[in-house]
């Protein structure tokens, strides 16, 4: 049976980062998103007002300013080497990410079969975020029943990555999760822990236990 391995984006495949914190760097708003991305972190905000809030702080964006922020972004090494080698094995690969879809649609450039993120209007802005397309934890979880739809498998077949509390439902809701660099929410969740640069390490741990 094929797998899907199922992958976070902000502080998992971005290391000590996220897309939103990278894209307002471009915009010399860096210091104002990581307040932001402190407050969803403490749950003293949830993603709606999160995305709400960094939706107004992005007035002036433009494509080419997202397209500097992804190309200049810390990623971690082998991503597409990683997912170039999943689909060498018949296995499947997605990000699912609470970040803005515009950012993590970009992805499957690099390989992924899939790429989900927050539904926000097109860049340059000229509507409102739609706080319905704003995804959350429990919304991971359904995004990814939905890919196993699409691709024949089951939640016994999955894996998933990720790093904190966005990505605690899913750990609970499927069989193997590897903590990648991760913060106290995932303690104890996880199946493996990595801590390091490279996502094909990260990779070897469930090859090795297959």
């Amino acid at each position: 049976m094929a797998r899907l391995h199922l992958f976070d984006l902000d502080g998992t495949l971005l290391h000590g980062t996220s897309a939103p914190v990278e894209i307002s760097r471009q915009l010399g708003l860096e210091a104002e998103t990581v307040a932001l991305d402190r407050e969803i972190s403490a749950g003293l905000i949830g993603p709606p007002e999160y995305a709400t809030r960094v939706h107004a702080l992005w007035a002036d964006l433009t494509e080419a300013h997202v397209t500097t922020a992804f190309e200049g972004a810390p990623w971690l090494a082998r991503i597409r080497d990683v997912w170039e080698e999943i689909r060498g094995q018949g296995d499947y690969c997605a990000v699912v990410s609470l970040s803005p879809s515009f950012f993590v649609e970009r992805l499957t450039a690099w390989g992924a079969h899939a790429a989900y993120g927050s539904r926000f209007p097109a860049v340059p802005f000229t509507e409102p975020v739609d706080p319905a397309g704003v995804l959350s934890a429990p919304a991971k979880v359904r995004i990814a029943d939905r890919l196993c739809d699409e691709f024949g498998v089951t939640r016994a077949d999955c894996v998933a990555y990720g790093d904190s509390l966005s990505d605690k439902d899913l750990f609970g809701a499927v069989p193997v999760s590897v903590a990648v660099n991760a913060d106290r929410h995932l303690a104890g969740l996880a199946t493996h822990s990595y801590m390091g640069m490279d996502l094909w390490e990260a990779y070897e741990l469930v090859c090795s236990s297959r």
